[in-house]
C-alpha cells in the first residue's frame, strides 16, 4: 500500500483528489493539510511515501514544503500539483527535489499513476510542459532584479522596497532600471507582468 499525504489550500480540491485515489486499491491517503507548514508537520507525523503538493499554499509554497521533506523526510517522494505550471516552476521544483510535476487539468487517472510511478524511483514531468520549458528563454534578470521587481508588485514606494533589501534607495532605482531595458517594457509595472507571465517571479 502506497500511503499519500494530499496538500492544497482549497479544501474541495483536497476532497476530490482524496475521493479519487480512494477508489484506487493500492493508495491509502493517511493525511491531509491545508497549508506548507501543516504539510510538512503532518509529513513528519504519518510518514508518508509520496506528498501531492500544491504549487502555491499559505505559510509555505509547494518549493518549501519540497525542500524541507527532502532534509526531514528524504525517503517521501514529492510530486508538485498546479493549476498554472510555467517552464521556471517546473525547473524551480526538480531542483528543490520534486520527483514528479502535474497540471490540475490532466486526466483522472494521472495522478495515482505519477504516484506509482515516484514511489517506483521514476519521475514524471507533463510532456507539454516539459516541451515548453526546453524551447522557453532564459530569464534575463539576475536575482538581486528578481527580488526588487517582486516587491514593487502595487506600486511599492522605491523608499520602502530599499528598507526591505537593505539597499540604497539609489541601487534599488538602479535594479529596476536595468529590469525594465533588459525586458524591453515602459516601467516597472509593465516589467513586473513581463516577469510575472513567464513565471520569473
Amino acid at each position: 500500500m502506497i500511503r499519500v499525504l494530499l496538500a492544497d489550500d482549497e479544501e474541495l480540491i483536497r476532497d476530490a483528489l482524496a475521493a479519487l485515489l480512494g477508489l484506487e486499491p493500492d493508495l491509502e491517503v493517511v493525511a491531509r493539510a491545508g497549508d506548507g507548514r501543516a504539510a510538512v508537520e503532518a509529513a513528519r507525523a504519518h510518514r508518508p511515501d509520496v506528498a501531492v503538493v500544491d504549487l502555491q499554499m499559505p505559510l509555505l509554497d509547494g518549493l518549501e514544503v519540497t525542500e524541507e521533506l527532502a532534509r526531514v523526510l528524504p525517503t517521501c517522494a514529492v510530486v508538485i500539483l498546479t493549476g498554472r505550471g510555467r517552464p521556471p516552476h517546473l525547473q524551480q521544483a526538480l531542483h528543490a527535489g520534486a520527483k514528479g510535476f502535474l497540471p490540475k487539468g490532466s486526466p483522472g487517472g494521472t495522478l495515482a499513476d505519477v504516484i506509482r510511478r515516484v514511489h517506483a524511483g521514476s519521475r514524471w514531468v507533463d510532456p507539454a510542459l516539459a516541451a515548453d520549458a526546453l524551447a522557453a528563454p532564459p530569464c534575463p534578470l539576475t536575482q538581486r532584479e528578481l527580488e526588487v521587481l517582486r516587491l514593487s508588485e502595487f506600486g511599492t514606494p522605491v523608499a520602502e522596497i530599499a528598507a526591505r533589501t537593505s539597499l540604497s534607495a539609489g541601487t534599488v532605482r538602479n535594479h529596476l532600471s536595468a529590469a525594465v531595458a533588459k525586458l524591453g517594457v515602459t516601467g516597472r509595472s509593465e516589467a513586473f507582468s513581463v516577469a510575472h507571465d513567464h513565471g520569473w517571479l
